[in-house]
């Protein structure tokens, strides 16, 4: 085994609370356990791609355990197996990973510690393929990944989303409206579901569970005549409308992910109010979610992760990556991660708690 003295880290994919956490654990740990030197790789993989980057010592992660964002700088365009060419005839793309396996020697990195979501994974299994020392850890407030119980990000996201649903209630019986709430998750309705329960949201509409809109008026009505005179629908980004599709904010060529979803909270408010006898107000929140102080469960989740990083780079565990698996924090495989999405089941004990206090999903089960 090949003694690790040099470690390189980034962040890339979206930003999230709780990033400066794992890279503060691994930098301390680094220096105090192990004596080893930490390289900081600017804006995720582009700063491997451009060899852009900054060494990281105690003083530089000191005072940020708090902190939003990443000090490192995040990007979700710069894959290296997929760089965008500029052509002629349009835009081409082209393999330019042996360029990152270049800068890991150039700087003679033992290992390189990747932060970030299933994408940000893929190209760790895809580098580790190739013969890259990477050791990954799970990032993402969707909490879509597989292999782990929760990824670090999601509960920051999801406690955003519950203090909106909060305050959405106040003025929603105030002026006896239904307010529509959009929120993040992509394909996994994990932020909807949980914070719709934790906000006492009366309608959840996620992905995993196709909506009718009749279903979601006649659970709003149920309500009216049991003398509720609001109504508050929590919305995934990724629901699905009843003809199957997403709705799509855009389209960005070139980028990782390509579709952008967005839309669907003000689409579900203006079908609700051409049918039912209630004003209807949406509200999207958006990157609110990714922004700002991380919750304690998250500070938390990032040390253990930062540190079990480091340990894991330490051992050689290339491939691998921190996971809660109950209590504890596990070593899983980053190719098992990536494999399958983690979805919300919709006969699960959540999905089954929330109908048996009356919340509406907008099936048949309504």
């Amino acid at each position: 085994m090949t003694k690790v003295r040099h470690v390189g880290v980034l962040t890339a994919g979206g930003d999230c609370p709780g990033l400066n956490a794992v890279i503060r654990a691994i930098v301390k740990s680094a220096v105090l356990d192990h004596g080893i030197r930490v390289t900081g790789f600017l804006d995720g993989f582009a700063g491997l791609l451009e060899n852009r980057s900054r060494e990281v010592g105690f003083d530089d992660v000191s005072n940020i355990l708090n902190q939003g964002g990443t000090i490192l700088g995040a990007s979700n365009r710069d894959d290296p197996f997929r760089v965008p060419v500029p052509g002629p005839e349009g835009t081409l793309h082209e393999d330019r990973s042996d360029r990152v396996l270049e800068t890991l020697e150039r700087h003679r990195i033992d290992a390189l510690i990747t932060l970030g979501g299933d994408g940000t994974l893929s190209i760790a299994d895809r580098l580790v393929r190739k013969g890259a020392p990477v050791v990954g850890v799970p990032k993402t407030i969707d909490n879509d990944l597989s292999e782990t119980d929760v990824t670090f990000g999601f509960d920051s996201a999801r406690a955003v989303a519950t203090e909106a649903v909060d305050r959405l209630h106040t003025t929603a019986a105030s002026h006896h409206r239904i307010m529509v709430v959009e929120v993040m998750g992509r394909n996994a309705g994990w932020i909807a579901l949980e914070a719709g329960i934790a906000g006492g949201g009366d309608v959840i509409l996620i992905p995993e569970i196709p909506f009718r809109y009749g279903q979601i008026c006649e659970g709003i009505l149920s309500r009216t005549r049991r003398g509720r005179r609001s109504s508050l629908v929590v919305v995934s980004e990724g629901a699905k409308s009843p003809d199957g599709k997403t709705v799509v904010q855009r389209m960005v060529e070139g980028s990782a992910e390509p579709v952008r979803l967005g839309g669907i909270g003000a689409v579900v408010a203006n079908e609700l109010e051409s049918a039912l006898p209630f004003e209807v107000r949406y509200v999207v929140l958006g990157h609110l979610q990714r922004g700002g102080a991380p919750t304690p469960l998250d500070r938390i989740l990032g040390t253990r992760f930062g540190v079990a990083a480091l340990q894991a780079a330490v051992d050689c565990a290339w491939g691998t990556m921190p996971a809660v698996r109950g209590e504890r924090i596990v070593r899983a495989s980053v190719k098992e991660a990536v494999a399958r999405l983690k979805l919300v089941d919709p006969k699960g004990e959540q999905v089954a708690t929330a109908r048996s206090v009356g919340v509406v999903f907008g099936d048949e089960a309504a």
